[in-house]
């Protein structure tokens, strides 16, 4: 592995005050709803955020959301995570994802839809599993900005452009990473996790996200939703009928229905 991917790593800021609150909270079977909009109301940002997620068409909530407790009582604790968690990224590096031909908006746009994603889908599926679910969706991607910046800075990010550009699927995307780096995305994302002392399901979860058949066996439920979330949405689709209709082979070769992951994607796509 680069060394400099390693030292970009160890160099990030510890998780503010208000995220670690919020990530003692969402872990404690203890806690409540109201201790998690106490901490969340102290922080303008998330607040805003959290209301704008919402009231947008991509959740479909039935009426305007007003207040955050409302908005926290709809996501639960495992979103607002997710939400939280998202926002100490991007207060922690520089996001330029320039390398893999996306613009800020569309990366923070990807794990939005993935994240809303797996909301509607494991709703219905198993709702103890949005525990690590929806901060996992949401944090996919998240290795790809430390790579952006190493091949920026080694003068690598043309060369990295044209190696993607007969790349469609995730797993081929991941072994051009490791080609290049000597590490690929979903590594760098758990080693991330590691470094800020998450638990072990949420990193090894997204560890195993692109080849979740290789993940071990108490990983395999979280790893699994992950990798067809990712191979529905993605950096080169988003929703499309043919990433729809690949998740849903992966689906169907695991002898699983694909009727809730269906509607969770019209929910999307509305």
């Amino acid at each position: 592995m680069d060394e400099t991917i390693l030292h970009k790593i160890k160099a990030l800021p510890p998780l503010d005050e208000t995220v670690l609150e919020i990530q003692r909270i969402c872990t404690d079977k203890n806690s409540s709803l109201s201790e998690l909009v106490k901490v969340v109301e102290s922080d303008p940002m998330l607040t805003a955020n959290i209301l704008k997620s919402a009231n947008s068409p991509l959740y479909g909530f039935s009426r305007e959301i007003k207040s955050i407790s409302h908005a926290i009582s709809l996501f639960g604790m495992a979103t607002v995570r997710g939400f939280a968690l998202s926002s100490a990224i991007r207060q922690s590096m520089k996001i330029n994802l320039a390398p893999y031909g996306l613009t800020n908006h569309q990366f923070q746009e990807i794990s939005t839809l993935q994240s809303a994603m797996i909301f509607h889908w494991y709703s219905k599926v198993n709702r103890e599993l949005l525990e690590i679910l929806v901060p996992a969706s949401f944090m996919m991607e998240v290795g790809k900005v430390v790579l952006s910046h190493v091949l920026i800075e080694k003068n690598k990010d043309e060369s990295f452009k044209e190696a993607l550009k007969p790349i469609k699927t995730i797993q081929e995307l991941s072994a051009l990473e490791f080609k290049i780096h000597g590490i690929s995305n979903e590594e760098v994302t758990a080693k991330i996790f590691e470094q800020w002392n998450l638990e072990t399901e949420l990193l090894e979860a997204i560890r195993f996200s692109t080849n979740s058949d290789t993940a071990p066996k108490e990983i395999y439920p979280l790893a699994f939703p992950l990798h067809v979330t990712k191979t529905a949405i993605n950096i080169f689709e988003q929703c499309t009928q043919p990433s729809i209709d690949e998740a849903v082979k992966l689906l169907q070769a695991h002898s699983l229905e694909p009727t809730q992951f269906l509607e969770a994607v019209k929910k999307i796509q509305q």
